[in-house]
């Protein structure tokens, strides 16, 4: 049996910017998410995830991210401040696959 390798590129979002941290601290602007997740169609990566780093304090950007995966011609991965079953329901209607929920989640 051989292992089939996936490429699954991870973006995230300070608000409406792309950003670089390290260990989610200090962020820094690397670009806008609408066009690297339009890269990523033409380089045809399996899959893509896509991280708001700020939306537990903050609150999810349910449409921008709508606007970001509308774009998406690949199954999406959403993590962020999803805290409520109603927040994991929005998340979904806006065609994302899977959801990543950290302790902060009640459900």
């Amino acid at each position: 049996m051989s292992l089939v390798p996936r490429i699954i590129p991870s973006l995230l979002l300070d608000g409406k910017k792309l950003v670089k941290t390290i260990r989610f601290r200090s962020p820094i602007y690397i670009g806008d998410p609408i066009n690297a997740v339009k890269i990523f169609n033409d380089k045809e990566v399996d899959e893509i995830a896509i991280f708001d780093i700020y939306a537990w304090k903050k609150g999810i950007q349910f449409d921008y991210l709508k606007e970001i995966y509308e774009e998406a011609f690949m199954p999406a991965l959403y993590g962020g401040g999803v805290k409520t079953i109603n927040d994991l329901e929005k998340v979904f209607m806006l065609g994302v696959e899977k959801v990543s929920l950290s302790s902060e989640a009640i459900i």
